[in-house]
């Protein structure tokens, strides 16, 4: 049975709110249609379409691309499905390639066939809204904006951005981490740890080479900053006069107490981002590979409630390090250690 929650979007609504408030009205505009779309029900769900008659077989990828034409009815008109050449669209063959990358990574790294483990077929809409700033996961697929063309580009140009939405599914079907508080930073934090591996996959980098960023081609010239967020060193990603500073702190020492953004989910995730950042670069080589593998087996163990803390989710990932690499072993240390410098643990 699917599991489902409220759509998850990469665009917190703090940044929209500061965009929705700067004098540049085609921004402002585009930022107070986005908050407005992101606030309710707005799209009128349509039923899948069906697979055509020369399906991929098994545990191979099930992509469709719908292009909803700058409306926001999903899921659009079906311009390309799985195994079809490339339509000439950036939007729609970005998005069919990079939740290729994503699907790959959950199949060839760690033997799961798509989200639920069981196939499900990966759905996306492209040119959702006019001007719209944002994507997200809707329980069904994956919705891209094409952002306004001036803080903002097209979402798809971002494969971490892509895989970072399509991990809140398979947080849905495994973990189900509430959306709120604590629980809801570490949903966010999957989400862009999971993101990052597609990113550095589909690069060949290793951890010690990975710019560490989420959404880095995103921003578009003349804004200040880097991406939207940095596992590396959060607080870093920006610094711009329309969208702020980025606020992410890297430690519990800087943990934001705040009712907005349901409870600073996408602020305070930058603290067990920080944490699988400094395991993975501790353990070394692929992060995928190395961390990459503990942080799936705690999402998939059963032992992560869906109202987890930081501290609980820290303990899951220390024990299951320990399980797979050995206790008292470098990469099992590397975990608790991580966990320490960002004083989850103690």
């Amino acid at each position: 049975m699917r599991r489902t929650a409220p759509p998850c979007r990469v665009i917190p609504p703090y940044l929209l709110a500061r965009l929705a408030a700067t004098g540049e009205p085609a921004v402002a505009e585009a930022a107070r249609r986005t908050l407005a779309i992101d606030a309710g029900a707005r799209t009128r769900r349509t039923e899948r379409a069906a697979p055509p008659p020369n399906a991929a077989p098994a545990r191979a990828p099930q992509r469709t691309i719908a292009d909803a034409g700058h409306g926001y009815d999903l899921p659009g008109r079906l311009v390309r499905r799985e195994g079809e050449a490339p339509v000439g669209d950036a939007a729609a063959d970005e998005s069919y390639d990079d939740m290729g990358a994503t699907w790959s990574l959950l199949w060839e790294v760690y033997g799961r066939d798509s989200l639920d483990g069981a196939g499900l077929p990966l759905d996306a809409t492209v040119h959702f809204g006019e001007r719209y700033q944002n994507a997200f996961w809707n329980g069904d697929r994956m919705v891209i904006g094409d952002g306004d063309g001036v803080v903002f580009g097209r979402f798809s140009a971002s494969v971490d951005v892509i895989g970072h939405e399509l991990t809140h599914g398979l947080t849905a079907f495994t973990a189900a981490l509430a959306y709120a508080g604590q629980p809801g930073a570490l949903n966010e934090s999957v989400s862009d740890v999971f993101g990052s591996l597609v990113r550095q996959r589909v690069r060949g980098q290793s951890a010690a080479e990975a710019d560490w960023l989420i959404g880095a081609e995103l921003l578009l010239p003349g804004v200040r900053g880097v991406a939207l967020r940095s596992l590396k060193a959060p607080g870093t990603a920006y610094d711009d006069p329309r969208l702020g500073r980025d606020p992410q702190p890297a430690t519990m020492s800087g943990y934001v107490t705040t009712t907005s953004d349901s409870g600073g989910v996408h602020i305070n995730s930058g603290i067990p981002n920080h944490a699988f950042y400094l395991a993975a670069t501790s353990i070394g080589g692929d992060a995928w590979d190395g961390a990459g593998r503990v942080w799936y087996d705690a999402l998939t163990s059963g032992r992560v409630a869906a109202s987890a803390t930081f501290a609980d989710f820290a303990e899951v990932t220390v024990d299951l390090a320990a399980q797979r690499f050995g206790i008292g072993s470098a990469s099992h240390s590397a975990v608790r250690d991580a966990w320490t410098a960002v004083e989850v643990l103690t």
